[in-house]
This record gives C-alpha cells, structure tokens and sequence, in this order.
C-alpha cells in the first residue's frame, strides 16, 4: 500500500511542476491590485520569514502552515507557536498569530491548527459632511482561522490539505471566505539531505463585502412624492483570492553530527503580482542555535521606486532561532525565533516567535 501511496504522489508532484510551466513563467503584474485578501501572502512565522520563506521543499513542524502544508507531518509530538510580528515598522499594524499541531499517533498523520489576527489600530470615523472625523473611531480587523491534516505517506512523500476561513471587517462592512492549501514534500538521498516541494495556495470561491455600510439614505422620485426618502443599498463586486504556486528544492551540506548548513531555493508564481525567485541559505548547530538569510528577486525590485518594484519590500530577509532541548530523546524544548524584513518605505518588518515542543 505505501509504494501504491508513493507512486501516485510521485505523479501528481510530476504534473503540479510540469503542467503550469506554460502559465507562471511570466507574472501577472498586469493584474496587481485585483485580488482581495492579501493578508493571505503573509508569511507570520518568524523562523520561516527569516529567509524569506524559502523553505517551500524543507519546511518542517508547525512553521510549514504558511510555506508548504505538507511540512508539518513531520511534527513529532505536540507543537505550540505563539508570534508577534510589527507590520511594516511605523505604520502601527500588529499581528498576533497562535498555532497548535498534533501528532495523531504512528502512521495517523497530523492535525493543526493557526489563527491569525491582523490589527491595524483606532482610525477616526468621517462623513462626507464631517471629512475631519471627530465622530468616534473604528478598528478595521482580518482574521485567518487554518485547520490542516497532514501525512507521511512514506519515507520519502508527505502530503497535506489546509481549509483556511477568512474574516475581514470594518465598524460597518465585512466579508468572510474560504480557501484551501495542498502541498505535497518529497525527500531523498543517502542522509536525507535532498529535498524537493510544491505547494498550491489560496485556492476558493470570491469573496464580497457586506453590510449596512454600503447602504444611505437618499431621495428617490417616485410618481406620487418626489420627496420620499428611502435606504438605498448597493453591491459590493466581488473579488478574488490571491491564488500563488510555489516550487522549491533545497540540500543539506552536513558537517559531522552537529552543523548543517542548508541552501533553499523557491519560485512562487502569483496570480495577481509578479513572480518571485528566493535563494536562501541556513546554518545550524544542531539543536540549539540557527542563523539563517534570504534574498527574494522579482522584476523592479531594485529600483528605488515602490511603483517599479510593486512591493514595499526590498528582497533582504534574516533572522535566527535559539532552541533549549529538555528531553533530546523526545527532542522536546522550548525555542526563540526573530526575523527581520527590509523594507522601503517604513522601518522593515520584524517578529518575534515563542516555539513549544513537548
């Protein structure tokens, strides 16, 4: 049964890479602003942003919720994360994210599960008749609610499927939406040092704002009274999700029993923005410390103009993880994860990640 599992893996990994090639070569910049839910293209793990979430073929453990879902089979017993990352530093965006993995039992796979809050502080409350505010304030929130299952369904293949459920809202108008994420993880080699992954993310439905904030009052002629008064109600278009392809393949340059030294590539093809290539590269002292870097690349991003670059950020990434084992034949402990995001404008992107293995 598991080289039947293996073997229809192998496939579809085969047909996710070859089949897209004629669609993801070039981007589509053309369409940038298009899609909604963009919240979803962000990465809130600290260890993984740290290289600009490279890790799509080596992602492992909780952490792989955002880069390739099929990485946290590789969960070993119970996992808990709490993040907290300072949005684009000087804006006063927050954003709070908890996440939750299970090992099942042997050969039973793994269920997760990760919310992410997206806070963007007190904005003043205006009118067309008061533009100046002074009528209250509204907190704007985007909630992500994942709940994933992963499985090794070898040695070699890991597969896994995430349902995200999406919240936007304002005072008055909100929209909610679904989307699914499916990953799948191949590993090879004498020591397990090779690695290759595909994951497709944000695939769903459109979504469409809705509420009392797209209604006023206004006066509609009408044949008896050309002075009735009426709540008039209109639509809000629908949009769609940021759906994203990433390919990515990393190796294991292991230096005796205590240092790694890992390098990751990824090509992520978005629907709605241009295409991105990361080169990242890890080194590790196994288990205690990991210092890690990332450079992502996408046409314009060296341009000092944000309108060239179409993305705030400048493509520099790093960050490292410190990890204190208390049982290493259980490899439980308790790790700290910090990354940093350059940026420009704003003061970068920086978080901070408490990690709880037990």
């Amino acid at each position: 049964m598991k080289n039947i599992y293996s073997l229809l893996f192998a496939i579809f990994l085969a047909g996710l890479i070859v089949l897209p090639m004629d669609k993801v070569s070039a981007g589509n910049k053309d369409r940038s602003g298009q899609a909604g839910a963009s919240e979803l293209l962000i990465d809130p793990w600290a260890r993984s942003s740290g290289w600009g979430s490279v890790n799509t073929a080596n992602a492992y453990g909780l952490e792989a919720m955002y880069a390739n879902i099929a990485g946290t089979a590789s969960t070993k017993g119970t996992e808990i994360i709490f993040s907290y990352t300072n949005w684009l530093q000087g804006s006063g965006i927050k954003i709070m994210n908890f996440g939750f993995s299970q090992k099942l039992g042997q050969n039973k796979g793994v269920l997760s599960l990760a919310i992410m809050s997206m806070n963007f502080g007190e904005i003043d409350i205006t009118t067309t008749n008061s533009p100046e505010g002074h009528l209250g304030k509204f907190k704007p929130n985007y909630l992500n609610i994942n709940l994933s299952y992963a499985k090794a369904f070898s040695n070699s293949i890991y597969g896994g499927l995430n349902i995200k459920v999406i919240s936007e809202s304002i005072a008055d108008a909100s929209a909610t939406g679904i989307a699914l994420d499916a990953g799948i993880q191949y590993i090879t080699g004498e020591k397990d040092q090779i690695k290759f992954g595909v994951a497709l993310k944000n695939i769903g439905p459109t979504m469409k704002f809705s509420g009392d904030g797209l209604s006023f009052r206004g006066i509609i002629p009408t044949h008896g009274n050309d002075n009735d008064l009426f709540t008039v109600a209109t639509r809000s278009e629908k949009y769609e999700m940021p759906a994203t392809l990433r390919i990515g393949a990393s190796y294991d340059f292991l230096i005796g029993e205590m240092h790694r030294i890992t390098l990751a590539g990824n090509f992520t093809s978005n629907s709605f923005t241009k295409d991105q290539f990361t080169l990242g590269l890890e080194y590790a002292l196994k288990p205690f410390f990991a210092l890690r870097a990332g450079y992502t690349y996408q046409d314009g991003i060296l341009s000092s103009s944000i309108a060239d670059r179409g993305t705030v950020f400048t493509g520099l990434n790093a960050g490292f993880s410190v990890f204190v084992p208390l049982n290493k034949e259980k490899e439980t402990g308790i790790g700290i994860d910090y990354s940093y995001r350059s940026t420009n404008p704003y003061s970068g992107t920086h978080c901070v990640g408490l990690k709880l293995n037990f």
